[in-house]
């Protein structure tokens, strides 16, 4: 069984190489922010909770996401383990972590703070069924036109240069600093998330000890 934390800036690649691994070793993706999303959409007591606090500017309380972490976990849907992508976010949450789980390793994705904001400004989501797009990385075969659906693409309503630069600003103040927490307990694995995708995931494999991905020889 295999248990990861990924960690690192919003743009550095988590979900898609979340996605990778997870596809690769049987591993479930769980990304908090997905299961909050899910809580709102189905108007759930904890979506009605999250929803009220993001309408009033106010980040959800330590005690309501340890709650929804662990309710996640306690499924046991991850036979071979899982991928937390998320969360922790502050100390307080990375201790009630450690105390009730344990993992195999900490994943970080080291991205310098201006490819970060230059990702996340060129990303573009389907207005229709939910696509991820990236206008550096994953470009739509028409402009502004969804590949699977024809749906319009738009930015996230989030993704302004100010919400983006206070995200990163939040992470470097709360988030980054708990890594020292898990560097005592020689978690730690660090990454450059600079590279293409392909060759970030290789050397997380390379360092997690994993068989490297599959490399498909190219037609003749």
């Amino acid at each position: 069984m295999r248990k990861y934390i990924l960690m690192g800036v919003q743009g550095c690649g988590k979900g898609t190489q979340a996605k990778r691994l997870c596809g690769a070793f049987d591993l479930v993706h769980i990304s908090v922010g997905d299961v909050f999303r899910w809580h709102i959409q189905n108007r759930t007591k904890v979506g009605a909770r999250v929803k009220r606090l993001l309408a009033e500017g106010q980040l959800v309380a330590d005690d309501l996401v340890e709650e929804v972490v662990k309710a996640r976990l306690d499924l046991h849907d991850w036979n071979y383990g899982f991928v937390l992508d998320g969360f922790p976010r502050n100390r307080v949450q990375a201790e009630f972590f450690l105390e009730a789980y344990d993992i195999d390793a900490v994943i970080v994705i080291d991205l310098p703070d201006a490819v970060a904001v230059e990702r996340m400004l060129s990303r573009r989501l389907c207005s229709r069924c939910g696509l991820d797009y990236n206008l550096i990385q994953h470009r739509p075969k028409l402009p502004d036109v969804c590949d699977v659906c024809g749906g319009r693409l738009v930015s996230r309503p989030d993704d302004t240069p100010e919400a983006i630069r206070g995200r990163i600003a939040d992470y470097h103040e709360k988030t980054r600093p708990i890594l020292d927490l898990f560097r005592r307990k020689e978690l730690i694995v660090t990454v450059d998330g600079t590279p293409p995708a392909e060759a970030v995931q290789a050397e997380l494999r390379l360092k997690l000890g994993l068989p490297p991905p599959v490399v498909m020889p190219s037609p003749v």
